[in-house]
């Protein structure tokens, strides 16, 4: 008997490689999604870590945007009495004497920079790094959000490679409650901007 034309028998096969490839795809899809989801259980418990005992550095910068983080660099300031303080993405309406408690120092006041420049998590690395050069500082304490964090030491990491950062993440009051509807959206939409910023496409000013 004949064998069959080629053309029969590549038409005979492909049946075959499709049922194949449906179920290794399946896997695959399963299998990255696990990946995703065991990496967004991992970034929400890393982000309700509490911060490390108050640390010492030469600055210290507040990543505008979220409750708590101006309040809690003007402690680190208070308790780093040669340090200088940068409030990086304020709004442009925004007034120092708005932003900051009547009873501030004047003494401490010398030593805080209001940055109207940034708009983003990129603008706050750039803001950042014209600051550090400015005023000759070799370490840095930097103040988010927890959820916020992995992101920002990111960016900055890439802006200021000769600087030493050490994270100080605020704790929100969405961050309380972490299985809220509202907080798990807000983690995830942080989650994915994160893993942006892993892949580079944090380039776009507006992320």
């Amino acid at each position: 008997m004949a064998a069959p034309p080629a053309v029969m028998r590549s038409a005979m096969l492909q049946p075959k490689l499709t049922r194949g490839l449906g179920p290794l795809l399946r896997k695959i899809c399963l299998l990255g999604l696990a990946c995703w989801l065991g990496g967004f259980v991992w970034f929400i418990h890393d982000a309700r870590q509490p911060p490390a005992p108050t640390p010492q550095a030469d600055g210290i910068v507040a990543l505008t945007g979220g409750s708590g983080r101006v309040e809690t660099s003007l402690r680190l300031l208070a308790a780093n009495p040669e340090a200088h303080l940068l409030i990086s993405g304020v709004d442009l309406q925004t007034s120092g004497r708005a932003l900051l408690p009547p009873s501030t120092p004047p003494a401490m006041l010398a030593r805080i920079t209001l940055g109207y420049q940034a708009r983003s998590t990129i603008g706050n690395a750039a803001e950042t790094a014209v600051w550090v050069a400015d005023q000759h500082i070799n370490s840095l304490i930097i103040v988010t959000a927890g959820y916020h964090m992995r992101r920002a030491m990111l960016e900055l990491g890439r802006t200021l490679p000769d600087v030493a950062l050490t994270p100080y993440p605020v704790m929100p009051p969405a961050m309380e409650h972490p299985w809220r509807f509202s907080t798990i959206r807000l983690m995830g939409m942080e989650y994915i901007k994160w893993l942006g910023a892993l892949a580079g496409m944090t380039r776009n000013p507006s992320f």
